[in-house]
């Protein structure tokens, strides 16, 4: 199943994987839980998206030793400027997540902030980006991974720019 009615354990995973965080790493300004499960009433992935914000490049850097002595593997940016991504396979933790670094003036942390606190605020675009979501399962499948992904950033744009402006 590509998205799950909300959960509230999504929130007790987060603050399991920040408490490992903060335990094993010393340099970053904050830890953000982001995406979906971080929005009461929000169908999602059960997966938990994490932002870290630094403060520079240095902090980066610094920060990216400390998350590779815990196993995280750096893997770029994948295509998004400033915000950098690490694999989790082999962390000593049980939870699907996904890791990101950003700078803390970056344009999609912002977005990722800006979109996590206007849903968190809001029962009614909850309500419409849960209608969205099985709109978009409904034609592409609930399988359907990339299918899903590509429909929301295409077809329903239009919603984040609303959400978002």
């Amino acid at each position: 199943m590509v998205v799950e009615k909300y959960n509230p354990k999504w929130v007790e995973q987060f603050s399991v994987l920040k408490e490992f965080l903060e335990k094993n790493t010393t340099e970053y300004i904050s830890i953000e839980h982001v995406g979906s499960t971080s929005i009461p009433g929000m169908n999602a992935k059960p997966i938990i998206d994490i932002d870290i914000v630094v403060e520079d490049a240095a902090q980066f850097l610094r920060l990216k030793e400390e998350l590779e002595k815990i196993c995280y593997v750096h893997e770029g940016d994948r295509g998004i400027s400033g915000r950098e991504a690490f694999d989790n396979e082999n962390v000593a933790i049980n939870i699907d997540h996904h890791l990101y670094v950003c700078v803390k003036d970056n344009a999609e942390l912002l977005r990722h902030l800006k979109f996590r606190d206007k849903l968190r605020s809001s029962p009614e675009l909850v309500n419409e980006y849960n209608k969205i979501k099985e709109e978009i399962l409904a034609k592409v499948g609930a399988d359907n991974r990339a299918g899903y992904v590509q429909m929301k950033e295409t077809d329903y744009k239009w919603f984040f720019d609303k959400v978002l402006s």
